[in-house]
């Protein structure tokens, strides 16, 4: 059963989607309509739809501004800021990996083609950033910085997560530098980004990355375990995709390095230069828990999500803040989408 998304999600849902529609709206034509598309807001033809996605990096960048004492309506730039740098790593990342669904429907590339839906991507990525430096404040410019260093970091996991397919061996280290890098970053950034905005105190803002960074490996942590026993019909993606693209995720390393027979075995099924059959990857899933890949997986999912918790509960933040935060990363640990 598909876990509601927390109500403070939802809500920064609707606060955000006109301040991304308005932004979209300065593309040309075409990219706008790639876009709109990716982003749930039309079917291929411009036509309206029903959005898609969870909003879960714009209700945390909305949260760290309360946090830090600001009015919601100040941080709405940040928050769509965050969002569209997400957009813009999904948009990519789904075409490097050939991915050809997203949200229960073709991905943008299948629809548009690579080289439309690459510069679709990149837009939404100088859309963020130009979100920020108008504001004209300090704390814009400090959450425009903070939002690129975030950017170079989830490019970096990306080029590593490439680069891990064609290696025999990666170690378990690298394999979690990586998500800390692809996902970890974005989400610490999103954690800490309305703070920065509202010019808030450092050590709020790096105590808030802090939290944001440990959530994020959790937040990927779940989504490698749903990248191969995920349910298609809600995650939206087709049966063992990460294993279909041989993705050294922190699953199949943990079970790689194991040191059991069933590890050995799944390193040379991964290894095969053929593409794997259906029976061969329902083979490999059953290796990688065997080896102890799931069993520890989620058991380094809840250590992460304590030690966020530890984390919000040294925070002198709002009740009502700290609630919430507390609700979007319970989401994150029961989530099946």
């Amino acid at each position: 059963m598909t876990a509601p998304a927390p109500p403070s999600v939802a809500g920064a849902r609707s606060l955000v989607e006109p301040v991304l529609r308005d932004a979209v709206a300065r593309l040309d034509p075409l990219t706008a309509r790639v876009a709109g598309y990716h982003l749930g807001w039309s079917d291929p033809y411009g036509r309206p739809a029903t959005p898609g996605g969870k909003a879960l990096r714009p209700a945390l960048a909305i949260l760290s501004a309360r946090a830090a004492g600001a009015d919601v309506g100040s941080c709405l730039p940040a928050a769509a800021a965050v969002e569209l740098v997400h957009a813009f790593s999904l948009l990519h990342d789904d075409i490097m990996d050939g991915d050809r669904v997203r949200r229960h429907r073709p991905s943008a590339w299948t629809v548009f083609g690579r080289s439309a839906a690459m510069l679709a991507g990149d837009a939404l990525l100088v859309l963020a950033g130009e979100l920020l430096l108008e504001q004209g404040t300090r704390g814009g410019v400090w959450a425009a910085r903070g939002l690129a260093a975030a950017t170079q970091r989830l490019i970096a996991g990306q080029a590593s997560d490439l680069e891990f397919e064609g290696r025999p061996e990666v170690s378990l280290e690298e394999c979690r530098r990586m998500s800390a890098d692809k996902t970890g970053s974005l989400l610490a950034c999103s954690c800490s980004i309305g703070a920065m905005v509202a010019e808030g105190p450092a050590h709020l803002v790096a105590a808030l990355a802090a939290f944001g960074a440990q959530a994020g490996l959790a937040f990927q942590l779940a989504d490698d375990l749903l990248g191969i026993w995920g349910a298609p019909e809600v995650t939206g993606k087709p049966v063992l995709a990460d294993l279909r693209a041989r993705k050294k995720s922190l699953p199949v390393v943990a079970a790689i390095t194991s040191g059991t027979t069933a590890g050995e075995r799944l390193a040379k099924l991964l290894a095969q230069p053929d593409p794997l059959s259906e029976p061969e990857l329902a083979e490999a899933a059953r290796l990688v828990e065997e080896a102890g890949g799931r069993a520890w997986a989620e058991a380094e999912a809840e250590h992460r999500l304590d030690a966020a918790e530890r984390q919000l509960a040294a925070l002198d933040l709002p009740r009502g803040v700290r609630e919430e935060f507390g609700e979007i990363i319970r989401f994150i640990a029961s989530r099946d989408h």
